[in-house]
């Protein structure tokens, strides 16, 4: 008989968010919050499917005369739609410097620039602390050594000093992971100064940037979110940008992402691009088509372009109503929530301690991460209230004895 090697295989902890879910789910409570899983949602407490959307799916399914494979590369047509709004419209392709491929959402792209970056022969990633964890598990897979900064101060403000001394104590080989806005889990942006000088210091001491932009207009807009990328690709030969439909689009469950390259000399572009390809066809040989041709035919058509934005104006609208109600409160209990005023998309995190976590769940039905980060879109006009209470009340300084 053969031997049993599955055996070998180690129990696994389990995703935190997806934990926080079923514990949510199996509350009985009426009032209870959901702070926890990183989608939009309306003052209804809704996730809606956008309308521009859903008229792009109606036509897609009424044209669409094939369901053949395309490519690993996948909707061309898609990658090449995204383009001025990403790179601007002047030049979306920096002069022939830039193209792109389709990925599953924006962690194939992120785990596709990671894989490329890996077979081009660097050995470490620069990734502020906290990030996204995702960021920090598919290094480690493919074997990528990370070099972590702090990324936030003590004050709810970039910690500039770090990423400096980040960048001044970069070894040739490195490359270092930003968020292009909307920071997952702080929600805490560079401002345009700071780009500036971030891409200063990335070109003289020539690293390599990967752009992790997956929220783009879920910020101050889509230009503005766009600033922070666009300074640091003038100023650099080469970068790799991951980007993700699957907010400012609302399509999650369509897993819908692209990768872009950016590169000194044009002619290298194919050669580049066909690592990419060939990693794809090693991974998920082919990207799925629906949620990109929906993008891709509300992006050819004016009036639903027109239709989208108006959503995603109304979708930061939301949130940034919601911030302004908590930035408002102050100084609550033991905690400021003056801060998450001037932070973007759609997290911050709130300085509670584990057991202020746990007493948030068990007594008020309140539940989010145990780093404190909240999703302020789960917050509206019927619940934002009790979670300031909440919060005044659980972090609030307890008088014993």
């Amino acid at each position: 008989m053969a031997p049993a090697m599955l055996s070998n295989l180690q129990q696994q902890p389990a995703d935190a968010l997806l934990a926080l879910i079923k514990l949510f789910d199996a509350d009985p409570r009426a009032d209870k919050i959901d702070l926890g899983v990183g989608v939009y949602r309306t003052g209804q407490g809704d996730t809606p499917v956008f309308g521009a959307i859903k008229a792009a799916e109606r036509k897609l399914v009424a044209e669409q005369d094939s369901k053949a494979y395309l490519g690993p590369e996948g909707d061309m047509g898609f990658v090449t739609a995204l383009m001025p709004y990403i790179f601007g419209k002047a030049s979306p392709d920096m002069g022939g410097r830039i193209e792109g491929m389709q990925t599953p959402g924006g962690t194939g792209s992120l785990r596709l620039a990671l894989a490329m970056v890996k077979r081009a022969g660097y050995s470490r990633v620069i990734v502020g602390k906290p990030s996204w964890p995702n960021h920090n598990q598919i290094c480690a897979d493919l074997g990528l050594a990370v070099s972590e900064f702090n990324h936030a101060g003590a004050d709810g403000k970039p910690d500039m000093d770090a990423i400096r001394a980040a960048v001044a104590g970069a070894a040739e080989g490195d490359c270092i992971l930003l968020h292009g806005c909307c920071h997952n889990p702080t929600g805490i942006d560079y401002s345009n100064a700071q780009w500036d000088e971030i891409a200063g210091l990335i070109a003289e001491a020539k690293l390599l940037p990967i752009i992790d932009l997956a929220y783009q207009g879920l910020g101050l807009g889509m230009e503005e979110d766009a600033y922070g990328l666009r300074r640091v690709l003038v100023a650099v030969p080469e970068a790799l940008i991951a980007y993700s439909c699957d907010k400012n689009f609302g399509l999650y469950r369509d897993r819908v992402g692209a990768l872009y390259a950016m590169v000194s000399d044009p002619t290298e572009l194919g050669r580049i691009m066909s690592n990419g390809h060939n990693l794809a066809r090693a991974s998920w040989s082919q990207p799925p088509d629906h949620g990109a041709a929906a993008v891709r035919l509300v992006l050819e058509d004016e009036t639903l372009t027109a239709q989208w934005l108006d959503e995603l104006d109304q979708m930061r609208d939301r949130m940034r109503q919601v911030r302004a109600i908590l930035a408002a409160a102050g100084k609550v209990g033991g905690v400021d929530l003056a801060p998450v005023g001037g932070q973007n998309g759609l997290f911050s995190i709130i300085p509670f301690t584990p057991d202020q976590v746990q007493e948030m769940r068990s007594r008020h039905g309140i539940y989010f991460a145990g780093s404190g980060r909240i999703n302020v879109a789960g917050l509206t006009t019927a619940n934002i209230q009790n979670f300031i209470d909440a919060t005044a009340e659980v972090t609030g300084v307890k008088v014993t004895g």
